[in-house]
């Protein structure tokens, strides 16, 4: 489903800055695999995130989604297939549009369904309200406020329904819950676990709790 083969990847080639990130990196994930990711601190964990995510192109090797080659292909065209969730809950969502007005533009654009809110429909909103109910956070009665209001757990939560509202090919968790106090922490986590269970999704997790990379992950 996910074939990384021989991935390399330097920063600032050539210069007193130079920094091999990443080195003939190679990795598989089969359909439906939760794989989790341990590294000390500048390993290049987020680095292979955002090769697979298409922030950049790696130096050399090839990256396959689902079969197909997406390399060189641009990061807004691998968002449609790739959900990502960061460390930092104020990425990921705009913080001065409403909840609904969120979860649109991640509809449309995961769906290919184009841009405009015009395209909408009351059905699509009655999901949205739906998905919001489901993770039991009270968001489902606020949908019209801005999502700057929201608690950093709240948000993330939410980041997290956005990314997997149209199913994607793969989930990408850079260290999601890190930033959260451990009791919203362990909700957020709850709700990953719930989600990516029910929508049998293919799942990369970096985290530096050995715990939870233990019992989530099929493979560590």
């Amino acid at each position: 489903m996910l074939d990384i083969q021989r991935i390399s990847k330097t920063f600032n080639p050539g210069t007193v800055n130079e920094k091999k990130a990443i080195t003939d990196l190679s990795l598989h994930l089969n359909k439906g695999e939760f794989v989790t990711v341990i590294g000390s601190n500048g390993a290049g964990k987020s680095t292979l995130f955002n090769a697979i995510a298409g922030s950049f192109f790696t130096d050399t090797g090839r990256i396959l989604l689902d079969g197909r080659d997406i390399t060189f292909e641009k990061e807004h065209r691998r968002s449609r297939e790739i959900g990502r969730l960061f460390q930092d809950p104020l990425r990921g969502t705009a913080p001065h549009m409403t909840i609904e007005e969120n979860l649109a533009l991640a509809y449309l654009r995961a769906s290919k369904a184009g841009s405009g809110f015009s395209r909408i429909s009351a059905g699509e909103r009655s999901l949205f309200r739906e998905r919001l109910a489901q993770l039991g956070l009270g968001l489902a009665d606020r949908m019209k406020q801005p999502v700057g209001l929201l608690s950093g757990g709240q948000r993330q939560a939410l980041t997290l329904l956005m990314a997997t509202l149209v199913t994607p090919k793969l989930l990408l968790l850079d260290e999601h819950t890190a930033a959260l106090d451990p009791a919203t922490a362990e909700k957020v986590l709850a709700l990953t676990t719930s989600i990516v269970a029910e929508r049998k999704l293919t799942c990369l997790m970096i985290t530096h709790n050995m715990h939870s990379a233990l019992e989530l992950g099929n493979r560590t």
